[in-house]
């Protein structure tokens, strides 16, 4: 029998004490994000970038919970991060009359930043419970047109409300997000969808995804498992939205129209539905993708206003750039497959166990 080696990175945890491996992940990503944060503390256009694509990345992974994982079809993620945004943005707004005197400005405004976060995820979620409960009884076109209704309905409602600043939107939200607060969200996502992808819930999930009917027979609560899948998501979506809420100061109704859904769900089918990998390296791509050919129109001489024309012609490109997917490689662009799926990570060796012995004992 040839002996299984494990992988480098299999290595590093085997040294790790068991009650750590669980929070292993952040223990190394907090300081390096921290290094990150003050290295780029000089460069504000390089944040304000980083921000626009760590929001996306949010919604792109929480989406592919959904989408992906699920294999249900949700339109209207924008709703939730206006949820999410205004709920947080007013959390906000009414608790930076208020400090901790007991601690430092600074850090009294990130306690206060967190606790506005946690609010706005916390009703995105609800919502996503409300909605999910009934509507995820439906399935394909019927679910996108329901969710569809949510995210333009959500939209009406905040563009028709005094307390939200009706068109002009929520107006005076501190800006509190920083580089570490944004990507650590980042990171936190995706650290929950790779761990719900690997739970008993995720293959749940899976199951659903592959044949519904086939999972309800085999005592799967279909209906159950796709509502928690949904408030997930809806959660890291509220998420999302605070963080958006709080670097732009502004919250705008426009911010959230059936454009932002349809961004969204192109970055995971262009990504691959299923794959968080892909999900993450789309919205990276296509956020930064408008910034670079507007740099790139500029260098080559273009006049700034032709250039500003870039971003108005965003979604036609995404449109072009879809087609062009589903047409050379349906899958998209990593499939179902995930970094985490490469040797670097995986053992070495014909098998992960040693084979099971066949009847009468011989192999």
């Amino acid at each position: 029998m040839t002996p299984v080696t494990t992988s480098p990175v299999a290595r590093v945890l085997q040294r790790v004490p068991v009650p750590l491996r669980g929070v292993f992940p952040f223990l190394v990503a907090i300081p390096l994000l921290a290094c990150v944060h003050f290295a780029t503390s000089g460069a504000p256009f390089f944040v304000i970038l980083s921000l626009g694509v760590g929001v996306n990345v949010i919604l792109a992974v929480s989406l592919n919970i959904v989408n992906g994982m699920t294999g249900q079809f949700s339109i209207g993620h924008a709703g939730f991060m206006a949820v999410g945004a205004y709920t947080a943005g007013l959390t906000s707004t009414i608790l930076s009359e208020y400090g901790l005197s007991f601690l430092p400005g600074a850090v009294s405004d990130q306690v206060m930043f967190t606790l506005s976060l946690a609010v706005g995820g916390a009703v995105a979620a609800a919502f996503g419970f409300l909605v999910g409960l009934p509507s995820l009884r439906l399935k394909g076109d019927y679910l996108a047109i329901v969710t569809l209704g949510f995210g333009e309905i959500i939209r009406v409602i905040v563009q028709n409300t005094d307390v939200f600043g009706r068109a002009l939107g929520l107006r005076g939200v501190p800006q509190w997000t920083s580089m570490f607060s944004c990507w650590f969200i980042v990171f936190l996502t995706i650290v929950v969808a790779r761990r719900i992808a690997a739970s008993t819930h995720g293959r749940s999930l899976l199951a659903i995804r592959e044949d519904e009917v086939a999972a309800e027979a085999m005592g799967v609560n279909t209906t159950a498992y796709k509502v928690r899948s949904f408030v997930v998501a809806a959660f890291f979506a509220g998420l999302a939205g605070g963080v958006f809420a709080h670097y732009q100061s502004i919250v705008n109704p426009g911010s959230f129209t059936f454009v932002k859904s349809m961004e969204i769900v192109v970055i995971i089918v262009a990504g691959g539905l299923g794959s968080t990998t892909g999900a993450v390296v789309a919205a990276v791509f296509l956020t930064l993708l408008p910034e670079a050919l507007r740099s790139i129109f500029l260098g080559l001489g273009v006049s700034s206003e032709t250039a500003q024309l870039v971003d108005q012609a965003r979604m036609p490109i995404y449109g072009i750039l879809l087609v062009l997917i589903m047409l050379l490689r349906p899958q998209g662009l990593f499939g179902t497959r995930e970094l985490w799926d490469l040797a670097l990570f995986k053992p070495k060796g014909p098998e992960h166990f040693p084979p099971r012995p066949r009847e009468g004992g011989a192999l």
